[in-house]
């Protein structure tokens, strides 16, 4: 196969591949969302919706819902941010690429962490996250759902050592 024809995706693209691959790692049936922080097109941490830590899984136990929402379940943007918080990585002015638009308390969070762009590709119903982020002045991009395939090619790969 030869990939000299496949398109080299964009940052956005390449940033909410990650965060999909991100989202399987999740451990709650509902929604698998997956999160990474950006900043200068570094990494700075990702996260996936699932228990705390030492907690057991949705997936494993089941659900506990309360008012139609899973308790158990931390979301994917609030392990990301978490992450930073643990490792003392600062986010301000950060971008946000995650599978979903956030819940009303993500945005929040987001919002309060300094992130001041999030790139999604697909919607979350009864959320008041649109709201504030315009009042918080958070840029939303949304994209379409970046190509699922993976486009490696070691067949076709030629290293120096295989030209000499």
């Amino acid at each position: 196969m030869n990939n000299s024809n496949k398109k080299r995706p964009s940052w956005d693209e390449y940033f909410l591949k990650l965060a999909m691959l991100v989202s399987e790692r999740a451990t709650c049936p509902r929604m698998h969302c997956g999160c990474v922080i950006v900043k200068d097109k570094q990494i700075l941490s990702t996260g996936y919706n699932g228990s705390i830590p030492g907690d057991v899984h949705c997936e494993d136990v089941g659900c506990m819902i309360i008012d139609n929402h899973c308790v158990r379940t931390i979301h994917a943007e609030m392990n990301a941010l978490l992450q930073c918080a643990l490792h003392g990585v600062s986010t301000l002015g950060a971008t946000a690429y995650i599978t979903n638009m956030p819940c009303t308390n993500c945005a929040k969070a987001l919002i309060a962490a300094g992130i001041k762009e999030i790139v999604i590709f697909s919607e979350y119903h009864d959320t008041l996250a649109e709201e504030f982020f315009a009042k918080a002045k958070v840029n939303i991009k949304r994209l379409p759902m970046p190509d699922k395939n993976i486009n490696y090619d070691l067949e076709n790969y030629t290293s120096a050592k295989k030209q000499q």
